[in-house]
């Protein structure tokens, strides 16, 4: 992929989350700049207003490389994941609705759909509460995420970790789909988890295969064309 690309990319992924729904105001995603310990971030704006040609270039200690304006202040979510993490590529965070409910009623996130096998290998859990505005907390959480694609912090949102920005955008998407039917499960059942029937183990390896390339691909595709559809807030 050509630098322009993943510019583009890393623009259109901050896009998506805000016209899915996952981010209004705050939310940001990035990606890796190959073979540098540096990766893209945009201004500090509302995700749904992300420009390729305004993305700022951060390194993993926090300094602005190139670009004007000021990062988000909560760069310290990517700076330190992808010091942490050489295999991750891209990141996003976000403010779902459906996952920040689920934390702050103390149920964690459970996989009750096919597209949750994107999350077989767990998701973690950050109880702090607060920004990421520190490199110390920054470290924190990249120490939380483990090897997890996902990390749901408790009333704050979540933070998606995947190969590249597009799986990340896809994982942030699948996860709070995830979320927000879990919700409607329990509603359903009259509050008691027993009655939901979570996915078995076995279950799980049946379907632990949607972040592979040619879903994240059909995703993206979609999510995309939804982010080129509508207006910002719409």
């Amino acid at each position: 992929m050509s630098p322009d690309e993943l510019r583009g990319d890393v623009a259109l992924a901050n896009r998506i989350i805000e016209r899915c729904g996952l981010s209004n105001v705050f939310g940001h995603a990035s990606a890796r700049i190959p073979e540098t310990e540096t990766f893209l971030l945009p201004t500090r704006a509302s995700p749904g207003l992300a420009e390729a040609e305004r993305l700022l270039v951060v390194d993993f200690d926090g300094n602005v490389r190139s670009g004007g304006g000021a990062p988000n202040s909560e760069l310290w979510i990517h700076a330190r994941i992808y010091a942490a993490h050489p295999d991750i590529g891209g990141i996003v965070h976000a403010h779902p609705h459906g996952c920040i409910s689920l934390s702050q009623i103390g149920h964690p996130f459970s996989i009750v759909h096919n597209q949750g096998g994107a999350f077989a290998s767990g998701i973690a859990a950050f109880d702090e509460i607060g920004l990421i505005r520190t490199r110390e907390a920054g470290d924190r959480l990249a120490s939380s995420l483990g090897g997890a694609k996902a990390i749901v912090m408790r009333g704050h949102g979540i933070t998606t970790a995947a190969d590249d920005v597009r799986a990340a955008t896809v994982a942030a998407c699948f996860l709070e789909e995830g979320a927000k039917l879990q919700l409607r499960m329990l509603a359903a059942a009259g509050g008691d988890p027993a009655r939901v029937r979570v996915y078995s183990a076995a279950e799980i390896d049946r379907v632990s295969d949607q972040l592979n390339a040619a879903i994240v691909a059909r995703a993206w595709e979609y999510y995309a064309a939804i982010a080129n559809a509508r207006p910002i807030g719409g």
